[in-house]
């Protein structure tokens, strides 16, 4: 009896053989007639009101499109619809709020990053151009360009702003290179 019970018991789950023994059970043979009867008249009434709601069904949604002409709604109607729905549902969570303030307060913190970043180099540039080492610079490129001027056939000797020597030099070599290389190399050997 032990054994029996523990076939019983067993906590294993179904095999597919076992559901194959299941539904191939037959049992038809432990129902009386009167069962089968009754069973059988249930069968046929189940499926006689499946096919009326199916019937039902069919004829609520013909009348549902009907109505929707009628009013003039078609598909991309209410996709706007619902996508605007969806769209303003997600725009009143506490999660998009929380994540609308989060964003805005970075970009407004990015922004007042780059606006000092900007200052600090432009401070930088012009701490860099009052410097004793960009003066020393500035004042070699004006004597190369005043020299450059003087062998090119310049007859301006005033040495200018920096922007004006470079300018100059620019204008200066644009002509030689129109000579050609071997008269701007004629030119700077005189």
């Amino acid at each position: 009896m032990e054994a029996q019970a523990q076939g019983l018991l067993e906590s294993e789950p179904l095999q597919e053989r076992d559901e194959d023994a299941v539904a191939s059970a037959d049992f038809s043979s432990m129902l009386s007639e009167e069962e089968k009867e009754e069973l059988r008249a249930e069968l046929v009434q189940l499926e006689d009101e499946i096919t009326t709601l199916r019937q039902v069904l069919s004829a609520k949604e013909r009348h549902l499109v009907e109505i929707k002409q009628k009013l003039g709604m078609n598909l991309m109607n209410e996709l706007k619809q619902n996508f605007s729905k969806s769209w303003h549902d997600m725009q009143t969570t506490t999660a998009y709020k929380k994540t609308h303030e989060t964003l805005s307060h970075a970009g407004q913190k990015a922004t007042a990053a780059f606006s000092n970043v900007g200052t600090a180099i432009s401070k930088k540039f012009g701490d860099m151009r009052n410097s004793p080492t960009f003066k020393s610079f500035e004042e070699r490129v004006e004597t190369t360009v005043t020299s450059l001027k003087t062998k090119v056939g310049g007859a301006n000797q005033s040495g200018g702003s920096f922007e004006e020597v470079l300018n100059s030099t620019a204008h200066a070599s644009s002509q030689s290179t129109l000579g050609g290389p071997r008269q701007a190399e004629e030119e700077l050997q005189c």
